[in-house]
């Protein structure tokens, strides 16, 4: 058996071809563009492209960002972003069953079944790309909680005095670190987060001031985390953890401010094995859950 795993994101649509093993074995990556929903085709494109690669029966998953119904066949809330998502049913586009998860969710049912949390009781995971999102495991079963919503890390407040998100939140996670609104952040000066690390690497002040605040509104929302659901370790995953030492090495700095070791019991802080595949190794890996 093998699987199509379809990421779709506000900046990237990610698709990949796995085996029962979670090896990749074709993937294909293509910008999101938004015009006219051009999105639409473009999964569909990318879904028959690797079909034509796949050498046994094949099954699809499709993660995306907001909160998917309950028969996992569309995503029903989005607030905002991706305009013509909700209630859209991908397996009548495709024209083959199409299980649909949440994006982040996605990511860590691929690290809870090959990566990094594959020996954990409970983990956290952090997606940070376009925006933020989150998922949570408890006793190894991914937690929803009432109404499909838990895990939306992005939404929990870091500055009750800031802006509000998307969903109404002031100074949310999102706002402080995700790539949408780095313009913003920036006073124009940076249009992504790439753009920002190039300067910080060449040692420019005010773009190392804007990451700095980002990282440390991180580490105050992980170590919230770690207070509220004491995970063994918190995952992260998402086009921003490219950044790597230049991420890792603020971050932990912050964290010996803010975790509160009790015991001396230190939470771990990882990279995600599959990085910005997470997501989609991870639908791939709940469809074949689902046919299994």
């Amino acid at each position: 058996m093998q699987a199509i795993g379809i990421d779709l994101g506000g900046t990237r649509i990610k698709g990949v071809l796995i085996n029962s093993q979670g090896s990749i074995l074709h993937e294909i990556i293509t910008s999101t563009k938004e015009e006219n929903q051009q999105w639409k085709e473009d999964v569909k494109t990318t879904v028959e492209k690797l079909m034509t690669q796949s050498t046994e029966k094949t099954v699809i998953g499709l993660s995306a960002p907001g909160i998917p119904n309950k028969e996992n066949t569309a995503i029903q809330f989005l607030p905002d972003r991706l305009e013509g998502i909700e209630g859209f049913i991908w397996q009548d586009h495709i024209n083959t069953s199409t299980f649909v998860i949440n994006d982040a969710i996605a990511a860590l049912s691929a690290e809870a079944s090959f990566g990094s949390a594959r020996d954990c009781e409970h983990a956290v995971l952090i997606t940070i790309g376009t925006g933020v999102g989150g998922a949570i495991m408890i006793n190894k079963k991914i937690y929803q909680g009432a109404f499909q919503k838990a895990g939306h890390i992005g939404h929990m407040s870091v500055n009750m005095d800031g802006d509000p998100d998307i969903c109404g939140m002031p100074g949310s996670l999102e706002e402080a670190i995700g790539n949408y609104s780095i313009s913003n952040r920036s006073k124009g000066r940076f249009i992504d987060t790439l753009a920002l690390l190039e300067s910080v690497k060449k040692n420019d002040a005010d773009a190392k001031a804007i990451w700095e605040k980002s990282i440390k509104s991180l580490a105050v929302g992980i170590a919230s985390i770690s207070n509220i659901l004491s995970p063994e370790k918190v995952i992260l995953a998402g086009g921003i953890t490219k950044a790597g030492d230049v991420l890792m090495d603020p971050l932990l700095t912050f964290m010996n401010q803010y975790e509160w070791r009790a015991g001396g019991n230190q939470l771990k802080i990882e990279i995600a094995t599959f990085s910005d595949k997470a997501g989609a190794i991870g639908a791939a890996a709940f469809a074949l859950s689902n046919i299994k």
